[in-house]
């Protein structure tokens, strides 16, 4: 078992930057692929980033590729999402999730936190 509580969300200006923080309990952080996900609304929630469990494997979406970063601090039981050159598309609640197998859909993931709140305004 694992929670995830998110947290760095807000309101920000077309172009702006954002640091997402997810911070997970219990001593088996490590063992876990993490990734972010987003949901829109009135869309499906959708795939953003993801790192393997010791940070080798990362992969991103298209969207995002270029102006989002995933990094995670296993000592901290953290993993972040900075996000930079913001749009308004971006706009969405932020997920952290993680998964023992991982992969780019939600299926994969049985851990979730309760989403952060992100608003790009033009």
């Amino acid at each position: 078992q694992v929670q995830l509580v998110e947290s760095g969300g807000g309101l920000v200006q077309a172009g702006g930057s954002l640091r997402l923080s997810c911070v997970a309990s219990g001593r088996t952080f490590s063992t876990y692929t993490m990734a972010w996900f987003r949901q829109a609304p009135g869309k499906e929630r959708e795939f953003v980033a993801v790192m393997s469990r010791l940070g080798v494997t990362i992969d991103y979406a298209d969207s995002v590729k270029g102006r989002f970063t995933i990094s995670r601090d296993n000592a901290k039981n953290t993993v972040y999402l900075q996000m930079n050159s913001l749009k308004p598309e971006d706009t969405a609640v932020y997920y952290c999730a993680a998964s023992r197998v991982g992969g780019t859909t939600t299926l994969m993931y049985a851990y979730w936190g309760q989403g952060t709140q992100v608003t790009v305004s033009s």
